[in-house]
C-alpha cells in the first residue's frame, strides 16, 4: 500500500456520529489494517492501480468527533464483535483498544436535529480546535450519522440564498438547518473535506456547494452504495445495452441495526428510499415501475438483507424474471468505503481541488455533480481523474452541465476544479 508517513499526524478525520457501528468499525479497522491485523478487504485504495497514488499512511490520521450524548465509541466496538462484525480478538488487540482509546478522548457533544448560529459556531470552533490541537495540515469531515428526514421545501421568496456568506448569515440571524447540514456549512467554512455517507441533507443546498468553491473546500456524497444498490448499478446497465426493457423492479430490505431503527420513521425513510431509487430511470433512460420497501425487524441486527425481483420483457414480448438476494454487514461493507473516501478526499485536498468530487460518485448511491450512476463508468471516471496516464483511454462521461440538465453521464457545474498544489 502505496503511502508517506510523515512524524505526526498529517490528517484529522472528524466523523459525525463516531459511536455507530460504522464510525466504530472504520477507526477500529483502519488501526486493525495498519497493525497488519486485518487484510486491507474492500479497500479499493489498497490494490492497484490505486495503491501507487502518493496516498495519506495509516500511520499519518487522528481521529474525533461528535456524538450525542449516552453513546460510546468502545461499546460500538464491542457490538460489532457481538453481531459478528469483527473478531474479538481484533477489537481486543492493544493497536485497536489504543486507537479506540484515543479516538474516545477527542468526541464532542453533536447537535440533534436542527440548530442556528449557536449549533453551528459550536462545531465550527470543535472542528478548528481539533484541528490546532494536533497540527494537522488537512481535515476531512465524514457524516456517518442516521438519516435525517428529507429538507422541507422554502417557499420562493424564502429560499436558502445562493451566496454563501449571506446563508451563513442567515442561520447566524436565527434560521434553522438540519444537523448533517450545519456540519457541513462548518467543515466547508475551514476549507476542510466533507463526505456525506449518508442520504441526509449534508451540502446539498446551492450556498453551502457555492461556500466549498469560495473556501478552496471539496464535498463528496451522498449516501454511501454498499449493498442493494450497487447491484443495481451493476445489473441495470446489463438490461439496457441487451435492450432487454424492464416492465417492474421491486426491492424489499430488511435490517435491525440503528440505522434500521431510524428508517422506521417515515419521514427518515423517504430519505433512503429516494436515494436507493435514484439510479433506475437514470441508467435504463426510463422508469420503470418500481418500489423500495425498508422494514425494520431488531432481530436480524447489522445483517441486512435485500431482496430484488425484476421483470423484463424479451424478444417478441416474452415475459421473464430475475430474483435475487443479497445479505451482508451493512457496517461491514460501508466501513472499508469510508477509509478509501478518507484517503481520497485528503488526496483532493492536497492537490488543489475546490468542489464537488464528481469522480467519487462510485461510492454514492445519490452522486453529487455527476448523472452517472452506471458502476463501470464511475471506477473509469475515477481512474480518469487520479490516474491522468489513464484519460485517454476513459470513456466520455458528458458535456458539463447544470445540476439536474442534461443526459446520462453528464458532469454538474459544481464539479471540483484542482489548482496546481503537490501531488
Amino acid at each position: 500500500m502505496s503511502s508517506f508517513s510523515g512524524a505526526r499526524p498529517s490528517l484529522g478525520v472528524w466523523l459525525v456520529g463516531a459511536a455507530g457501528h460504522v464510525g466504530a468499525c472504520t477507526i477500529a479497522g483502519w488501526a486493525a489494517v495498519r497493525a497488519g491485523l486485518i487484510p486491507p478487504t474492500g479497500l479499493i485504495t489498497a490494490d492497484a492501480p490505486l495503491d501507487g497514488l502518493p496516498l495519506v499512511g495509516l500511520d499519518d490520521v487522528v481521529f474525533g468527533g461528535h456524538e450525542l450524548a449516552g453513546r460510546t465509541v468502545d461499546d460500538a466496538a464491542r457490538a460489532l464483535v457481538a453481531e459478528g462484525v469483527l473478531p474479538a480478538a481484533v477489537v481486543e488487540a492493544p493497536a485497536v483498544r489504543a486507537a479506540l482509546a484515543a479516538a474516545a478522548a477527542e468526541l464532542r457533544p453533536g447537535v440533534d436535529g436542527e440548530g442556528a448560529g449557536d449549533a453551528l459556531d459550536r462545531v465550527r470552533d470543535d472542528l478548528a480546535a481539533f484541528r490546532d490541537r494536533h497540527g494537522v495540515a488537512r481535515l476531512v469531515v465524514v457524516n456517518v450519522a442516521s438519516t435525517e428526514p428529507p429538507l422541507a421545501p422554502e417557499p420562493e421568496h424564502d429560499a436558502w440564498p445562493d451566496d454563501p456568506d449571506a446563508l451563513l448569515a442567515a442561520v447566524r440571524a436565527g434560521r434553522r438547518l438540519p444537523a448533517s447540514a450545519l456540519y457541513a456549512a462548518a467543515a466547508l467554512d475551514l476549507g476542510a473535506g466533507y463526505v456525506n455517507f449518508t442520504p441526509s441533507t449534508g451540502a446539498e443546498l446551492p450556498g453551502l456547494r457555492a461556500l466549498a468553491r469560495v473556501r478552496g473546500a471539496v464535498h463528496a456524497g451522498a449516501d454511501g452504495k454498499t449493498g442493494q444498490t450497487l447491484v443495481k448499478t451493476v445489473l441495470a446497465p446489463m438490461f439496457a445495452i441487451r435492450r432487454l426493457r424492464v416492465r417492474s423492479w421491486v426491492s424489499h430490505n430488511v435490517l435491525g441495526n440503528a440505522d434500521g431503527a431510524a428508517l422506521d420513521d417515515p419521514a427518515r425513510r423517504a430519505s433512503k428510499q429516494r436515494s436507493k431509487a435514484a439510479p433506475l430511470a437514470a441508467i435504463l433512460g426510463y422508469a420503470p415501475e418500481s418500489h423500495v420497501g425498508i422494514d425494520y425487524v431488531p432481530s436480524y441486527g447489522d445483517w441486512k438483507v435485500a431482496w430484488d425481483r425484476i421483470v423484463f420483457e424479451g424478444f417478441g414480448g416474452a415475459q421473464m424474471s430475475l430474483e435475487l438476494t443479497w445479505r451482508g454487514s451493512d457496517t461491514a461493507l460501508a466501513a472499508p468505503l469510508c477509509i478509501d473516501l478518507i484517503r481520497l478526499v485528503e488526496l483532493a485536498l492536497r492537490r488543489g481541488e475546490r468542489g464537488a468530487l464528481a469522480y467519487l460518485g462510485l461510492f454514492f448511491k445519490r452522486p453529487v455533480g455527476t448523472h452517472e450512476h452506471r458502476l463501470d463508468r464511475q471506477w473509469l471516471a475515477l481512474l480518469a481523474h487520479v490516474l491522468p496516464a489513464l484519460a485517454a483511454a476513459a470513456p466520455d462521461v458528458g458535456e458539463p452541465g447544470g445540476e439536474g440538465d442534461g443526459a446520462v453521464g453528464s458532469v454538474g457545474d459544481d464539479t471540483a476544479v484542482t489548482e496546481r498544489g503537490p501531488a
